[in-house]
């Protein structure tokens, strides 16, 4: 049947464009007639085509489709099959592009033509879509909800314990016999008590499994629960046939009430122990989530009110006292105070916050009364952006996901196929066809879709949440894979590999003087947001420079500015540009060795003259370093790309050993290094934070993004640093190189369980009981092995590369004031302190500190760890100087001792000879009053 639908198309301008589009739909199979109004910018699509091949077709012509991304919760799964059901029951409605259940949190992102989300019978028919393949859609709550309601308190017949407690205590009693048989003791419960005890457990704790299996014959498919179900009953039903059969000679019957009973009880306590660990796989989500603070302070009609947070408004006013969280974004206008951003932005230091600075929803205001203006609330907010952006991570697929999805959709299947060739082969072969049951429910009961459905959302939600505990972000899963192939990483150098606060330190004034100089230089760069301009800006209001007035300013790509002043034309920019210019530039008079350097000019007609030079200096990051050395670690190759002069680029690269670099290159050639990057054969992720850096991040096989850079540098890049520190770079690479490989870990051991555990079962070795027992261990085990990566730690340096003095002395084992003496002492060089007024210890100091320590606990003076210390830290040092202190402390020690041992004989005379009675005489104390 015909139908008709509706997408919204973004990039349209004009007629054509409209004509370019209906000529692509027209291509795709089965669109009998193509319609765009350009006035609501949508098309109109007759026929019964593919959404997707609709989507593929609009990007082809180069216009976008506007799309919605959903979360909905789905119950009833069990499996990893479950999860393919659902997904292509969804992807059959039409207006759904992608569909990607994640079962450990057994949630599914629908993405939707956004036309098509905004029909009112759109959830409705999803549900519908769902309910048809056996299982249901519901709303989504957000974590916190579901941990709130989860916690609520409930009877405990109704609780996540209940079945498992339950059938634990009836099925205990069936177990107890074929363990007395272990110590030599026969005993059989009569069958009345067998039946009985089984039988609560087979119908009632094992309901679940019935409905469950019967919605999926229903829909026309087969999951877990199916094979439980038909595993158990058959050895249940196997009983009551051995039971009734039983002619009442030689004892009692052989039934395999234990057998169901025993592995339905195994299922429900692997399922609850797997629920309680997928939990813990969003403990992260959960901790963001538990950010955001309920209520604000805010001015409004002349006074401070209490209001809900979600009730802000952007630009209000909001008050914040100490130990308060800050309810959104903003700006500070009064007050100063310490800020933790250590759950946002994985920084373990508080931060000092002013006038004028900008402040994160969801950190702690410690000791200041701060106001401040509403900047981002509600859905802008760096919090909520954040928490999207981990949720979206988790919720997607990683590539190695296809191929567990292809064996899913065949493996229940398969497995009743290889459980009935093991119940005709018994039975056909040995004529046993009681063993041939009991085989075919082991093979039916060990096989475990659900550790191949967990293995890799399980991983990747441990990962990206512990990520995002240490302040990076991972957008896609697929940056994971990325991540761990990488061979080279670049480094964008302003702002990224330096602090992107650079200093004007040199005027040199050709034609004019230097206060002109500089006159003109603030004139030209007042409206520009570069780093350079900022510098010359400052410099400018510090020396009081009067404003000149420029006009037709104008901005020139990777090369400078320009504008006029009284009629002559100035132009402000790199070297680079000066030659081009035709300009012969007095190199010799630059002072600064690895300066940046802009040059001034004026032009008059043809006559172009050189009015003076600028340099500045941008201080490499402290950590760059480290950052550097820690990636060649890993065997990665280091390179950077600047737009700055090759002798400011040639300096960095020296410092920090870098294997490569690139100057002088304007953004739009940013991309063709990466590519010149990728043609040597190279997997290169890219390091950036400015706008220019846009491009080279989309174009890198991996992009990286400071989150103190620009939306458009974040928005390209797959990963995100919450912080400035370049460190996390390696740290970011080190993270998705485990997750990567506990995915790889968990597939492995979910493949080869179930390549072992089912021959096994087929071939005899292994009962029911058994089976059902490493089923559930299987999908817990799986689980658990994802949570290691939630305990994943760094080297120090890696990350919170500066310590506290008190996080110094915690790490070195020594005390505060104990650093601070050996400090006064002049044993250890006292760190300057930072802008918030802290002292940081790097590790170099971190490591003297327990060198320190460990020398006073062998008992070396101060004046001896000193000289201890000078030769440690001299790589010339001879091992004679060393050996001759030590022996020279060793000869002192056992002076000491001997001297200790005298008193202790002289003190056990006097001790001896003392009475110790009531009277007054004691021969200590006369022996002591001579004094001799």
């Amino acid at each position: 049947m015909q139908s008709s639908m509706q997408l919204a198309v973004q990039g349209m301008t004009c007629s054509s464009c409209a004509g370019r589009i209906e000529k692509a739909l027209l291509k795709v199979e089965n669109v009998e007639q193509a319609s765009v109004n350009l006035a609501t910018e949508t098309v109109t699509v007759e026929g019964n085509p593919s959404v997707n091949e609709l989507v593929k077709a609009i990007t082809g012509a180069g216009y976008q489709v506007s799309t919605e991304t959903r979360q909905y919760q789905l119950t009833g799964m069990t499996c990893a099959s479950c999860a393919g059901r659902v997904e292509k029951a969804l992807l059959n409605v039409a207006g759904v592009i992608t569909a990607n259940v994640n079962l450990a949190t057994e949630q599914v992102n629908i993405t939707l033509l956004s036309k098509m989300s905004e029909a009112s019978l759109n959830e409705s028919m999803l549900g519908e879509a769902v309910k048809n393949a056996g299982y249901q859609l519901v709303s989504q709550q957000s974590l916190a909800e579901q941990a709130e309601t989860h916690n609520q308190t409930m009877a405990f017949f109704r609780s996540d314990n209940w079945p498992v407690i339950g059938a634990s205590l009836l099925t205990l009693p069936l177990v107890l016999p074929m363990l007395g048989m272990l110590f030599g003791i026969n005993w059989v419960m009569p069958s009345l008590w067998q039946w009985l005890l089984a039988t609560p457990v087979q119908f009632y704790f094992g309901a679940r499994f019935y409905r469950a299996g019967f919605n999926a014959l229903k829909a026309g498919t087969s999951n877990m629960d199916l094979l439980v179900a038909i595993g158990t009953s058959a050895a249940y039903g196997l009983s009551l046939y051995l039971w009734y059969s039983f002619d009442g000679e030689h004892g009692a019957p052989h039934l395999y009430f234990e057998s169901s009973a025993a592995v339905l009880t195994l299922v429900l306590l692997g399922k609850l122990l797997e629920q309680r660990a997928k939990r813990h796989t969003t403990d992260a989500l959960r901790a963001l989530e538990s950010l955001k603070p309920t209520t604000a302070n805010v001015w409004r009609n002349e006074n401070w009110q209490s209001v809900a947070a979600i009730e802000l408004q952007r630009d209000e006013k909001v008050k914040v006292l100490p130990g308060e969280r800050i309810p959104v974004d903003g700006k500070v206008i009064k007050g100063d105070s310490h800020v933790d951003e250590a759950l946002i932005s994985g920084e373990s230091m508080p931060l000092l916050k002013s006038i004028g600075d900008k402040v994160t929803g969801g950190s702690i205001n410690l000791d200041g009364v701060l106001e401040l203006t509403a900047t981002a609330v509600g859905a802008e907010s760096t919090l909520a952006k954040i928490i999207h952006m981990v949720e979206q991570a988790q919720g997607a697929k990683a590539p190695v996901q296809a191929l567990v999805d292809k064996i899913s959709s065949v493996f229940v299947p398969l497995v009743l196929v290889i459980a009935l060739l093991t119940l005709l082969g018994w039975g056909m072969i040995s004529g046993d066809w009681t063993q041939g049951i009991l085989h075919a429910v082991a093979v039916l009961v060990i096989a475990c879709p659900c550790a191949l459905g967990l293995a890799t959302p399980a991983a990747i939600m441990a990962g990206t949440g512990t990520a995002a505990r240490h302040g990076i972000l991972v957008k896609d899963a697929r940056a994971l894979e990325q991540a761990k192939q990488t061979d080279m990483v670049v480094f964008d150098k302003t702002g990224t590999l330096t602090e992107g606060k650079p200093e004007l330190i040199q005027l040199t004034a050709f034609q004019i003087d230097e206060p002109a100089l500089l006159t003109l230089a603030y004139g030209l760069q007042q409206n520009s947001e570069h780093p350079l301009a900022k510098a010359v800006v400052k410099r400018a209001q510090q020396d009081a420079t009067k404003l000149p007035d420029i006009k037709h300013f104008k901005v020139i790509a990777g090369k400078g500015v320009q504008g006029e002043e009284n009629g002559k034309q100035l132009l402000l920019g790199s070297s680079r540009w000066m030659q081009e210019l035709g300009l012969t530039l007095p190199l010799q008079q630059i002072t600064t060795q690895g300066a940046t350097v802009s040059w001034l000019a004026s032009k008059q007609g043809e006559n172009i003259e050189l009015l003076g030079l600028l340099c500045f200096a941008d201080k490499i990051k402290e950590q760059a370093k480290h950052a550097v050395d820690a990636l060649k670690h890993r065997g990665i190759k280091v390179a950077m790309l600047t737009g700055d002069s090759a002798a400011s680029a040639q300096q960095v690269a020296s410092e920090l050993g870098l294997d490569d670099y690139q100057a002088e290159v304007l953004p739009q050639d940013k991309a063709a290094a990466i590519a010149s990057y990728q043609q040597q054969g190279y997997q290169v992720a890219m390091v950036g934070d400015g706008i220019n850096d846009a491009p080279a991040l989309a174009q890198a096989d991996l992009g990286i993004a400071m989150a103190t850079g620009t939306e458009v540098a974040i928005s390209a890049a797959a990963i995100t640093l919450m912080r400035g520190d370049p460190a996390l770079v390696s740290a970011a690479i080190s993270l998705a190189s485990a997750t990567y490989r506990n995915i790889q870990q968990n597939l492995f051991w979910a493949f080869a369980f179930n390549s072992v555990g089912i021959p096994l079962a087929a071939l005899g070795y292994l009962n029911p009981i058994i089976a059902g027992g490493a089923m559930a261990v299987s999908s817990v085990l799986v689980v658990t092995n994802a949570l290691r990566l939630q305990r994943k730690s760094f080297k120090r340096g890696n990350m919170n590369t500066l310590l506290t003095i008190g996080n110094a002395a915690k790490a070195s084992g020594l005390t505060a004031k104990m650093i601070r003496h050996y400090e006064e002492s002049s044993l250890l060089q006292r760190p300057p302190r930072t802008e918030a007024g802290y002292r940081l210890y790097n590790s170099e100091q971190l490591n003297q500190l327990k060198f320190i320590r460990q020398a006073r606990n062998l008992g070396f003076s101060l004046h001896e760890i000193k000289s201890l210390l000078s030769l440690w830290q001299d790589p010339q040092r001879e091992s004679r100087a060393v050996k001759q202190m030590a022996e020279q402390h060793l000869a002192e020690i056992e002076t000491k001792i001997a001297e200790l041992q005298h008193m202790q004989q002289v003190l056990t005379e006097l001790a001896t000879s003392c009475r110790g009675d009531s009277s007054p005489d004691c021969s200590i104390l006369q022996q002591l009053a001579k004094g001799e």
